[in-house]
């Protein structure tokens, strides 16, 4: 895809540009493979002793995260970055399928911003140089200005594309760090057993539909966060020639009195209508609304008052209700616009309506996938699993090999008695007086 590009488009550094992730990521495998050959060599050698099989099985901040939940929390003071947008967790690891997912994800993005940045210079100089050949064959004076429009018209995308190529540029990378926030909480969430953040018919999902998930996410986050990156591109580069062509270019040619006049009725005709509202709420709470059932309640209960008041109230307001209520469905629409755009690239949650998220095909994914974790990397569950394994690892271990009598097992208990029974008395003294020999003793 990059070669198709034509030499220079962008400039004298064109292959610089398009080439230096590629090259990154081969410098970051070669530092890997060396340091990974450096460390066998030195366990081949002898300098350095190779981990059990058996260790690895339960890794340390799984541990740590269990030995967490015994002790009692501790308060800690955070600073305003760990308050309002990310919380370092030392007993919380991601997968190496969310890390490369992440990195993955910013390298298309980045080849994708390239390519599209080059393709829009190559189309705003057809556009200019087509101008200027039409502005030199000197036809009549409407068609100049026509010509003058049109290059009016390409400045100003010229300058809200760019905008917005870097808003959504940073938009976007925002989403990608923020979808690893969010499978940190979601999968904490599933810790608790909490699974009240999801739609009921997704709680319990299909064991097969879950693997399939988890085959299937890389590639469907990559794709997600591209086109969530080019329509959100595309829509907030309408708004912001919209924004341009109604109060940019009206003062640039001199017409802002005019602008300011239309303006200011249409924030007059939002302020009226706000009031309207308003006023309704008031009306509600002071005349239809019996009293606070106690005197230290903050709120007045659900239950009318002045009901024939009420159906005159609600009679007058319906003809302006009907009104106010086609200007609040286009509010609807635009609002939906407005999130279902910026949302798009937003695999992690749904932007359908509640009852539909079924066919959101991208949320299924990620249900799944962080199932299949929260099923394979539970802390507890593989804590208890390892402590089961080792118990019966030395079972065995005990059991055939004659170098484990049975004897000492009953001196193992033994001794583990006494040592807690030395416990509780050095912890009790009066206990000290209730025990059995002490009792014939006072007796005798």
């Amino acid at each position: 895809m990059l070669k198709v590009c034509s030499p220079q488009l962008i400039g004298p550094y064109e292959k610089i540009i398009f080439n230096w992730p590629s090259m990154l990521c081969l410098m970051f495998l070669l530092i890997r493979f060396v340091y990974l050959f450096i460390n066998s060599m030195r366990i081949i050698l002898g300098f350095k002793n190779a981990l059990p099989e058996g260790q690895s099985f339960l890794p340390k901040h799984q541990a740590d995260h269990v030995k967490r939940l015994l002790r009692k929390p501790i308060q800690e003071e955070k600073s305003w970055f760990e308050r309002k947008i990310y919380t370092w967790d030392p007993c919380f690891k991601f997968p190496s399928r969310m890390i490369g997912t992440t990195v993955l994800s910013l390298l298309c993005l980045y080849i994708f911003v390239t390519l599209e940045f080059a393709t829009y210079l190559a189309v705003s100089r057809i556009l200019n140089g087509i101008a200027e050949a039409i502005e030199e064959m000197q036809p009549n004076v409407e068609f100049n200005q026509s010509i003058a429009n049109f290059k009016e018209f390409n400045g100003a995308l010229e300058g809200v594309w760019l905008f917005t190529t870097f808003l959504t540029c940073a938009v976007t990378v925002s989403y990608i760090f923020h979808i690893l926030v969010c499978y940190r909480k979601h999968m904490k969430r599933l810790w608790l057993g909490e699974k009240s953040f999801m739609p009921v018919k997704f709680q319990i999902p299909s064991a097969s539909e879950s693997v399939a998930a988890i085959a299937r996410y890389s590639g469907w986050q990559v794709a997600y966060i591209l086109w969530g990156y080019l329509i959100m591109h595309i829509v907030q580069t309408a708004f912001g020639m919209a924004f341009v062509y109604s109060f940019v270019i009206p003062i640039k040619h001199g017409q802002g009195l005019d602008m300011l006049k239309g303006l200011s009725i249409s924030i007059l005709t939002l302020g009226i209508v706000i009031s309207l509202m308003v006023l309704q709420v008031v009306l509600a709470a002071q005349f239809f609304l019996q009293k606070k059932i106690y005197p230290e309640d903050k709120k007045k209960p659900l239950a009318l008052n002045n009901r024939k008041a009420f159906h005159n109230f609600n009679y007058f307001f319906f003809f302006y209700n009907v009104i106010l209520g086609l200007s609040a469905c286009l509010f609807r629409l635009f609002c939906g616009l407005i999130l279902g755009s910026w949302l798009i690239g937003r695999i992690d949650r749904t932007i359908l309506q509640r009852g539909y998220e079924s066919a959101d095909m991208g949320y299924k994914t990620w249900i799944g996938m962080i199932f299949v974790d929260h099923y394979h990397t539970n802390p507890v569950l593989v804590s208890f699993c390892n402590i089961m394994l080792t118990a019966h690892a030395g079972k065995c271990v005990e059991d055939s090999s004659p170098y484990y009598p049975s004897s000492r097992l009953c001196l193992s208990i033994r001794a583990r008695t006494r040592w807690l029974l030395y416990y509780t008395l050095l912890k009790n003294p009066r206990l000290i007086l209730l025990r059995k020999e002490d009792i014939s003793m006072i007796l005798k």
